[in-house]
């Protein structure tokens, strides 16, 4: 099947294509800063990130993924012993009780192992779209866009997107890409939003983007 074809975009916004290779020489290296090395230990770790840092994440997910293996020893274990690991990361009684829903699902409906269709995914207790196409984009290789907070930041002030609904945000950002190329903006662009196009004060004069981006100088 070919691959779609991107929209032209309107005039007086940031053209895509010259994004997407500025952020790609800028951030070559561009990877998911969750570490893991399968993917129920990404899907656990995105599943921990909400409302936290990857660092922190980070700092808790040795000890967790020594200890629980499989999805079918989430679903066994302790909730005592998985807050005890999961404090640093706040909401820990929370997030104890989404992985372990995450991982009945896992055993109950696909054999303990985390699928790879997105459709599959975002059935799962705990999983929306955002986290479905981080995980198919981060360990199986696959092209989508994550709409995260950063995504959707740097989507309204390039002009892409003006929506509150980061659905509606997908759709609109996607239609500009080639489908092959939104692995790719994804990674790049969650980075840029975390170390230049910060919400608060974006660094407007050390930004790769500046020449491009409408909201240069005046982003909000």
């Amino acid at each position: 099947m070919p691959s779609r074809q991107p929209a032209a975009p309107a005039t007086g916004v940031a053209a895509p294509a010259t994004v997407l290779q500025l952020l790609t020489d800028a951030y070559p290296d561009a990877r998911v800063e969750l570490d893991a090395t399968n993917p129920l230990e990404l899907l656990m770790a995105i599943v921990l990130s909400a409302q936290t840092t990857d660092e922190r994440v980070n700092q808790v997910t040795p000890e967790l993924f020594a200890t629980y293996r499989t999805a079918a020893d989430y679903v066994a274990a302790d909730p005592a012993d998985l807050e005890r690991i999961l404090g640093p990361v706040g909401f820990y009684r929370q997030k104890t009780k989404a992985v372990q829903a995450v991982a009945a699902a896992l055993v109950e409906r696909f054999d303990g192992e985390v699928p790879t269709a997105v459709d599959d995914l975002v059935s799962i207790p705990w999983v929306g779209r955002k986290s479905a196409h981080l995980l198919i984009v981060g360990m199986f290789g696959g092209s989508a866009l994550a709409v995260d907070t950063h995504v959707k930041r740097l989507a309204k002030r390039l002009g892409w997107s003006a929506q509150a609904d980061v659905g509606k945000v997908e759709t609109e950002v996607a239609a500009l890409f080639d489908e092959s190329d939104l692995g790719r903006l994804t990674l790049t662009a969650i980075l840029h939003g975390r170390r230049v196009c910060t919400a608060r004060k974006p660094a407007c004069g050390d930004c790769v983007l500046a020449a491009e981006c409408p909201s240069a100088g005046t982003a909000a």
